[in-house]
C-alpha cells in the first residue's frame, strides 16, 4: 500500500513574492528532471548504438516520454512512483537518485531494466536534473526580465526631460531627469540579462569517481565513452560539458551569480520606487495592488516590497553556493553538494517571483511629473548649487558666496539683491532644467551608445537604439490589471 506523501512544509505562506512562480522548481518537476535524466542516458546509449533502440523506445513510452508535452512530474506520483516512499527511502543514501533507481525499473519490462542508471552515479542524475530545472526556469526569468528592462528603457525615452532631483546621501544633490534615472534602472537589467545570456547548463556524467571509467568497460572503448556525455546531454537538452564537474561546481556558482545579479538589478528598481513612493515625495506610484488591512487611504507599494524581499534574501543564498563549492572535498563532496540543492532551488524561485512582479511594476508604474517638478523646488533655487558656486564665487568669493545659500529662503530675491549679479539672468540660471548636463541623452540611450558603451545589454535585450520596444505593449502578456502567467 502506497504511503502517505510527506506533509507540505512550504506553499508560500511566508513567501509572497514565489506565490504563483514557482511550479517550475517544484519537486514534481524535480522529479521529472530526475525521470528525464535517467532517460536520457539510455537513449545516449543507443545512440551510440550500445543499448538496443527499441529498449530507449520502450523507456520513453513508460515514463510518458513519448508523449506530445509528455510529462512525468504529471504522471509519476499517481502512476509510478510513491512519492512518500522516495522521500523517507531517500535519507538512508543521502539522496532522492539512489532509491528512485529502483522504483524506475520496477516499472520498465525486464529486457530494459539492465540500461537504467548503467554505469551512473546518482550525483550525475542529480547534477543533471538540476540543470534540467535551472534551464527550464532561467527560460521564464530570462522573458520577465526582458520585459521589466523595456519597460524600464521606455520611462527612460518618455521622461528624458522632465526634471527630478538628483539625491545623494538621501539629500537633494543636483537636479537629474526622472528618464535619467529609469534608465539607470534599463541598465542594470540590461547587463543582468546580459549574464544570464551567457550562462551555460552542462550536464553531468562522469561515474563515480568522475573517470568515465564504468562508461569504457559498457561502451567498449574510450572513444565511445568519451562521446557519451555529449549524447547524454543531447538527450537531456543541456549543453554538453568539457569535462566531469563533481567536484568544479562553476556551473552552479556561476548561476547562483547571475541570480543574485539579476535580483541586485530589481532590488535598485524596487527600492527606488519605494523611496519615490514616500506621501511626501509622491514621483511615482504603483499601477495595481496595495491596499491595507487597517488604514483605507493606503496604496503601500506591494510589488516593489515583494521584490525587495527577494533582493534581501538572495546575496546570502548565492555566498552559500560558493562556500559549498570551495568545500568540495576529494572526488565527490560530502555535504557541501547536498547543502546545494534547496539553495539553488530558492535562488531560482526568488527570481521567478521577482522577475514577473518588476515586470508589472515597471509596465504600470505611474510616474507624476509635477511632482518631481514641485519636489526639486523645494530648497528654493539650492539645487543648482553646484552651478552657482561657478558662477559667483569668482564675483563675490567663497565666503559671501556661503552666506549667500545659508537658511532656506528664495535664492532669486537675494541674487536679485546682489549688485554684482546684476548682469545674470536670475531666472535661467537658477533653472533647474538648464543645468541636468547629459542627463536626458543618457536617458534616451544616445551619450552611452554612441560611445560604445551598452553593446552588451543591445545584444541580450534586443532593446531598440532609440526607445523601447516597436512591437507594442501586449505582446508578452501584460496587461492592464496585472502578469499572465
Amino acid at each position: 500500500m502506497p504511503s502517505e506523501p510527506p506533509t507540505v512544509v512550504d506553499v508560500g505562506l511566508l513567501s509572497p513574492v514565489t506565490v504563483g512562480h514557482d511550479l517550475l522548481v517544484s519537486d514534481g518537476f524535480v522529479l521529472d528532471a530526475l525521470v528525464r535524466a535517467e532517460c536520457a542516458l539510455v537513449t545516449a546509449y543507443a545512440e551510440l548504438g550500445v543499448a538496443p533502440r527499441q529498449v530507449a523506445i520502450e523507456v520513453d513510452h513508460v515514463f510518458g516520454l513519448d508523449e506530445r508535452g509528455g510529462s512525468p512530474a504529471r504522471n509519476l506520483p499517481a502512476r509510478n512512483v510513491d512519492v512518500g516512499a522516495l522521500v523517507a527511502a531517500s535519507v538512508a543514501g543521502g539522496n532522492p537518485v539512489i532509491p528512485l533507481v529502483g522504483m524506475l525499473k520496477e516499472q520498465v519490462p525486464a529486457d530494459c531494466r539492465p540500461w537504467i542508471h548503467r554505469g551512473a552515479t546518482s550525483q550525475d542524475i542529480l547534477d543533471t536534473a538540476l540543470m534540467i530545472v535551472a534551464r527550464r526556469a532561467m527560460e521564464k526569468v530570462r522573458s520577465s526580465l526582458r520585459i521589466a528592462g523595456e519597460r524600464a528603457r521606455e520611462l527612460a525615452v518618455t521622461h528624458a526631460d522632465d526634471v527630478a532631483a538628483a539625491r545623494t546621501l538621501t539629500q537633494h544633490a543636483v537636479p537629474t531627469t526622472v528618464g535619467a534615472r529609469a534608465a539607470t534602472w534599463a541598465r542594470g537589467i540590461e547587463r543582468a540579462l546580459a549574464r544570464v545570456d551567457a550562462l551555460a547548463y552542462p550536464a553531468q556524467l562522469a561515474g563515480a569517481g568522475g573517470t568515465l571509467a564504468s562508461f569504457v568497460e559498457i561502451t567498449g572503448s574510450h572513444e565511445n565513452a568519451a562521446a557519451l556525455p555529449a549524447a547524454f546531454a543531447r538527450a537531456a537538452g543541456l549543453d554538453a560539458p568539457d569535462a566531469p564537474w563533481h567536484v568544479t561546481r562553476w556551473p552552479i556558482t556561476e548561476l547562483g551569480d547571475a541570480l543574485a545579479q539579476v535580483l541586485d538589478a530589481l532590488g535598485k528598481l524596487a527600492t527606488d520606487v519605494a523611496t519615490l513612493g514616500r506621501t511626501e515625495i509622491g514621483e511615482v506610484s504603483e499601477g495595481v495592488g496595495g491596499g491595507s488591512s487597517a488604514m483605507p487611504q493606503k496604496q503601500n507599494p506591494a510589488e516593489a516590497v515583494l521584490i525587495r524581499s527577494a533582493a534581501l534574501r538572495a546575496p546570502q543564498l548565492g555566498a552559500t553556493l560558493h562556500l559549498a563549492a570551495s568545500l568540495a572535498v576529494d572526488e565527490r563532496p560530502d555535504g557541501a553538494w547536498h547543502a546545494e540543492w534547496p539553495t539553488l532551488r530558492e535562488l531560482l524561485r526568488l527570481a521567478l517571483g521577482a522577475t514577473r512582479h518588476a515586470a508589472s511594476l515597471a509596465s504600470h508604474l505611474r510616474v507624476d511629473v509635477s511632482a518631481a517638478q514641485r519636489n526639486a523646488g523645494l530648497t528654493g533655487g539650492r539645487l543648482v548649487s553646484e552651478r552657482l558656486r561657478g558662477v559667483l564665487v569668482p564675483l563675490i568669493g567663497a565666503p559671501r558666496f556661503a552666506e549667500l545659500l545659508a537658511g532656506d529662503g528664495d535664492l532669486a530675491e537675494r541674487l536679485r539683491a546682489l549688485p554684482e549679479a546684476a548682469g545674470l539672468d536670475v531666472d535661467a540660471v537658477l533653472d533647474p532644467s538648464q543645468y541636468v548636463g547629459m542627463a536626458p541623452r543618457l536617458a534616451r540611450g544616445g551619450a552611452d551608445r554612441e560611445a560604445g558603451g551598452g553593446r552588451a545589454e543591445r545584444a541580450a535585450s534586443g532593446a531598440h537604439e532609440h526607445g523601447p520596444d516597436e512591437h507594442g505593449l501586449h505582446e508578452h502578456g501584460l496587461h492592464e490589471h496585472g502578469v499572465d502567467e
